[in-house]
């Protein structure tokens, strides 16, 4: 049933989609109250395309999980079916809002159902997650501070409204403040360097099953609010608006370099993921703060093509776990031979994560290395170059394991009992390898639909 519910939305997102596509964004109101005075969604061309990923990925690991065991060998129940509903609704609601305190209604959603699904990992789910919840807390505090900062400043909730009225009026100290608390607010949440010390183990710990949701598009969606906050709320006019695009880079850079060094070093696959996902997030930021449109669009791009990458090697994971029983990465060794479908997602994602044509991950970072030397930033365009081999030398690790290094003596005896996935769950791995080419082949379409919103913001 909330399979069924899950398609059914996305199949409504696919339409909605094509209707921004044809008419432009559209703004709806709730209760008849036009908005600043009601809760207004506002659906962008961006925010059309995260819905329908939200809906497609929450309804293949709703389809993946239906053959998984928990980490206490139980089979996942209603419990955390409706823990993946609720993640799903508090993250479209997040993309589609117009309305800064609606925006923490839907965060907060987001955040208490993620924190149970990571909770649901065993008895180390637990312990990340309080740690997660913890983190999580201050994060949602500097949230509301900010919003009630400048909700004093400009009497309205609507994020347009707040926009106009901030161009018409002087700078304030309360303006830093603000942006200060939200920068804050959402690198912890997605996280980006130096928010990030929850996340590894938070990753790495969640229910096996729902890890790819989590991983793959959670994180995402505060990076979209970010950017609707420096460019869509305080814009370009900002007094300091390139001192905080300068702060965002410089993290951005940190962070690819040190999420890559540290995904070198790990042992365990879902480590190695998840550091991964800090070098990762950091592309995304660092295409925020070169601002231009090439960088914009390039970010969006990478964005949307490691929801696909980060999720299919997460599904591979889980994969490996559910035949092999751990993740150590002594586990892929020659799985080639029994797992071919499993196999060429890893290596295909690990390909894009790289950044090697056709995948989507080489033309997102091919847009956003534009941007940097548009901008004259080549330290950021060196950073991208180092990142790029960086991230060949723990992928091509991986890569050696599948098809070269030999199994595990116990993997070895258990190699004849080895095969491959049940369909519901290659279902999942085969729509994130579809999905990695196609984007990849069709980056210039995708970003067409991109700049719709982008050119918007007067970039």
């Amino acid at each position: 049933m909330v399979a069924i519910s899950i398609f059914a939305a996305f199949v409504c997102s696919v339409k909605l989609l094509a209707e921004v596509i044809h008419d432009g964004a559209i703004r709806y109101t709730f209760g008849g109250y036009k908005a600043p005075y009601g809760i207004e969604f506002y659906i962008d061309s961006i925010g059309a395309i995260i819905v329908l990923i939200i809906l497609l990925l929450g309804f293949i690991t709703v389809l993946y999980t239906m053959n998984f065991e928990v980490t206490n060998e139980r089979k996942v129940i209603g419990g955390a079916y409706a823990l993946i509903g609720l993640l799903i609704v508090g993250m479209c609601g997040m993309t589609l809002t117009g309305d800064v305190f609606n925006l923490y209604v839907f965060l907060e959603i987001t955040s208490l159902s993620g924190y149970c699904l990571i909770a649901l990992g065993g008895s180390r789910g637990i312990v990340a997650s309080f740690r997660y919840l913890l983190v999580g807390t201050v994060a949602a505090t500097m949230y509301l501070l900010g919003v009630g900062i400048l909700y004093a400043s400009t009497g309205t909730l609507n994020m347009t409204d707040m926009r106009s009225i901030l161009d018409s009026q002087d700078y304030t100290v309360q303006m830093t403040v603000s942006m200060c608390l939200f920068i804050g607010a959402f690198g912890i949440k997605m996280p980006m360097f130096p928010f990030h010390g929850w996340q590894p183990s938070a990753y790495a710990h969640a229910e096996p099953g729902s890890r790819p949701l989590i991983v793959g598009i959670m994180g995402k969606i505060p990076a979209l609010a970010m950017f609707r906050y420096l460019y869509i709320i305080y814009g370009t006019d900002f007094k300091y608006f390139n001192l905080f695009l300068t702060i965002i880079g410089v993290l951005s850079c940190i962070g690819i370099i040190y999420g890559s060094i540290r995904a070198m070093a790990q042992e365990d696959i879902r480590k190695i993921f998840a550091y991964s996902s800090i070098a990762q997030i950091g592309y995304i930021t660092l295409g925020f703060s070169i601002g231009n449109s090439y960088a914009l669009a390039g970010a969006f791009l990478h964005l949307i093509g490691h929801v696909f990458m980060k999720s299919g090697l997460f599904f591979s994971s889980a994969a490996i776990r559910y035949r092999f029983g751990n993740f150590e990465l002594s586990s892929f060794g020659r799985i080639y031979k029994k797992m071919p479908i499993t196999s060429a997602l890893i290596v295909l994602a690990s390909l894009s994560m790289i950044g090697i044509p056709p995948t989507v991950g080489f033309f997102s970072k091919w847009y956003i290395a534009l941007g940097a030397v548009q901008n004259h930033q080549f330290v950021y365009l060196a950073v991208l170059v180092l990142s790029s081999l960086l991230n060949a030398i723990y992928f091509f690790k991986l890569i050696e394991k599948i098809f070269i290094n030999k199994p595990t003596e116990l993997n070895d005896r258990r190699e004849g009992e080895v095969r491959e996935l049940p369909i519901s769950m290659l279902i999942a791995i085969v729509t994130c390898f579809v999905a990695i080419i196609a984007i990849g082949i069709l980056n210039v379409s995708v970003i067409d639909v991109i700049m719709m919103t982008v050119k918007g913001v007067g970039i």
